[in-house]
């Protein structure tokens, strides 16, 4: 596949194609932020999704989970076109997708195994107390947390054991698509450098799918199977990072190729 970002060759319908957007526009009062925006994740990959400030890289994101109703196009996930108001209203497969929003937004007043619980008491009311805990050091366990972690707080957790807790919660269901939005924001080198490796053994370990919205250059190039650069509001260039090098286009030239994208590029190949 070409870097451009008209992307007309797959089939939305494919099972390898697990999210197909297509001619997305979304706009704020006169403020356009995407302007016939196509773009493809393929199945078992990392895809990171990377533009400048404010060119809707998460509004993208919540495009795709339903939280954001866009002006025009199409979007399907999993095969099913989430714009279609019949599929909108059926929660099943919302069930296939985890989602760790930015700081990961876990309710404060509910323990970590509780937020754990919170998708699976909504989707399986009658599931007993003793499944729901099983299930919840289950995804304690897969996150890197230790199991005296869930009794306690979003208070009472560092900054890194945060994101991972929403990585439990996000694990819940047994999703095949995870979204991650800027999951290493806030965390030092060492933490983030960690969570990359969490998320590169989640992958291959659950078969996950994962579209990962980041500005970290040392994850793109450390975990990330492709890269989408969302610039013009649309996406401008999609591929592995040495084929983006190859690409003319004044921010990713100034991204990939300044100091910090050098020095990245260079860790990533050592």
């Amino acid at each position: 596949m070409g870097l451009m970002d008209r992307m007309d060759g797959p089939d939305r319908y494919n099972r390898d194609i697990m999210i197909s957007v297509r001619g997305l526009h979304n706009q704020f009062g006169n403020q356009v932020i995407h302007e016939n925006l196509d773009l493809d994740v393929k199945r078992g990959e990392i895809l990171g999704v990377v533009g400048g400030s404010g060119t809707g890289k998460s509004v993208l994101m919540r495009s795709i989970i339903g939280l954001q109703r866009p002006d025009a196009g199409e979007i399907y996930v999993l095969g099913e076109n989430l714009l279609d108001d019949d599929i909108a209203g059926d929660q099943e497969v919302r069930r296939r997708w985890g989602v760790l929003f930015q700081g990961g937004a876990l309710f404060s007043t509910l323990t970590v195994a509780e937020n754990i619980k919170v998708p699976l008491r909504e989707f399986y009311p009658g599931m007993s107390a003793a499944l729901l805990d099983e299930i919840a050091r289950t995804k304690l366990y897969l996150s890197g947390l230790p199991a005296d972690a869930g009794c306690k707080y979003p208070s009472e957790l560092s900054g890194g054991m945060k994101k991972r807790a929403g990585v439990a919660r996000a694990l819940a269901m047994d999703p095949e698509l995870l979204f991650l939005d800027e999951p290493t924001a806030g965390l030092d080198p060492i933490g983030a450098a960690k969570f990359d490796r969490l998320t590169k053994e989640l992958k291959e370990t659950l078969g996950l799918t994962v579209f990962l919205i980041t500005h970290d250059l040392d994850t793109l190039h450390a975990i990330c199977d492709r890269v989408a650069v969302i610039a013009d509001r649309r996406v401008i260039a999609i591929g592995k990072i040495d084929d983006l090098l190859a690409t003319q286009h004044p921010w990713i030239q100034e991204y990939f190729s300044g100091p910090r994208g050098r020095a990245a590029h260079r860790a990533g190949a050592l």
